[in-house]
């Protein structure tokens, strides 16, 4: 007996459904968020590859002795913002940092508390190393909360961020310590005559010996900034970080390279959501608890005028604007990009990220590990548009 018309249309649709969800599973996907995104746009991590020195002349240790008032090192110094607290957990990155390079070049350590520092914390930080280390207390006006804050949207402000589970949004000390980390360190008088710094924080590890003088390779090379590690940050924490930024543009057009790395900046196609979230802005960033930078560009009228821009708006307090991505803004559009540089050699970790090389050279650091955390972590590295980009 024949079907019915409205049957037999029914049976050619649902069969044309079918055919669509074999179509849906088997092809491949357009967009994965995960480890395939690497797989899509990096034909390799070049973490796989073979990890050498840079090329050119490079600064050895032969004469950086401690003692040496001759020692060809330069203005700069090892730098952390660290409690008395995080002393033990200090010590633990210093012991790396010595064995795997310090310890050849002996760079002075600069240590920074909003508290002086106590007996302990230098007792056992000194004994890490052979080089100097200098104590120095933040004036109370850098860490205090701007007279323009208002305590009461502030209050407001941090509990939003609690509930959007963003990290340490509700603590001030947090946003105290992102305001000073983007635009009020380089101001302080122990550094008035350093040109490079290296940060480091408590509880990093390094991995792979270093056997150059990595301030002379900057200066040697004009490079600007050296980092390890390329994120995305959490969208909710900066909604309108990028919004006041192109505020500033607008009217501050000169400040824009015109060798930048904007297109970094504004991808909106690898985490689509993330630009929607931050309005215009990608959220990658350079994960700034690791940074060889020259303070030369945090001193400039760009910079300067940049940071004073995003302090009046208060993003620092009222959202959870931290250094790193105000500093990775900053650098891509106001530097020239040839003068960012991945210190690809250095074997790094900040829980939960790595920069694992290959390279004879590291111990400890299993090649090419993003992270060892939970696999949603994979979607966070940004390096992939690093390198489409840039």
């Amino acid at each position: 007996m024949a079907l019915p018309k409205s049957m037999r249309a029914l049976a050619l649709i649902s069969a044309l459904l079918f055919i669509y969800l074999l179509f849906l599973v088997y092809r491949a996907p357009a967009s994965l968020h995960g480890p395939a995104d690497k797989l899509q746009e990096m034909t390799s991590d070049p973490n796989l590859d073979p990890t050498n020195e840079p090329e050119g002349h490079l600064w050895r240790k032969d004469e950086y002795g401690a003692d040496n008032p001759n020692a060809p090192r330069i203005n700069a110094t090892l730098l952390a913002l660290v409690r008395n607290t995080e002393v033990d957990g200090m010590v633990q990155s210093m012991r790396d940092l010595e064995r795997t390079w310090n310890s050849k070049f002996n760079y002075p350590w600069t240590f920074f508390n909003d508290e002086p520092f106590n007996d302990e914390f230098k007792r056992k930080t000194q004994a890490e190393t052979k080089a100097k280390c200098f104590y120095e207390l933040i004036p109370k006006e850098h860490w205090a909360v701007p007279s323009w804050i208002n305590n009461d949207l502030f209050d407001e402000s941090a509990q939003i961020l609690k509930e959007q589970d963003i990290q340490y949004g509700n603590l001030v000390s947090y946003h105290q310590m992102c305001r000073w980390n983007s635009g009020l360190f380089y101001h302080h008088p122990a550094l008035a005559n350093t040109r490079y710094y290296w940060r480091v924080e408590p509880k990093v590890r390094f991995f792979c010996d270093v056997d150059y003088d990595v301030f002379r390779y900057m200066a040697d090379r004009n490079k600007t900034y050296g980092f390890t590690i390329n994120l995305y940050d959490a969208p909710q924490s900066i909604p309108t970080l990028w919004p006041e930024t192109l505020k500033f543009l607008a009217a501050h057009p000169e400040y824009e390279s015109k060798n930048n790395a904007r297109e970094w900046l504004e991808d909106s196609t690898r985490r689509p959501e993330h630009h929607i979230k931050a309005n215009g802005y990608s959220t990658c960033h350079f994960w700034s608890n690791f940074e060889i930078a020259d303070i030369e560009f945090w001193r400039s009228k760009a910079y300067e005028d940049y940071f004073e821009h995003l302090d009046r708006a208060g993003g620092f307090f009222y959202e959870r604007w931290g250094d790193a991505p105000v500093h990775s803004i900053a650098l891509g559009l106001f530097e020239d990009a040839s003068k960012i540089h991945w210190f690809r050699d250095i074997g790094y970790q900040h829980i939960p990220y790595f920069n694992c090389p290959n390279s004879p050279k590291c111990k400890g650091c299993k090649t090419g590990r993003f992270t060892d955390g939970e696999k949603f972590l994979f979607k966070e590295d940004c390096r992939p548009n690093w390198f489409k980009f840039v």
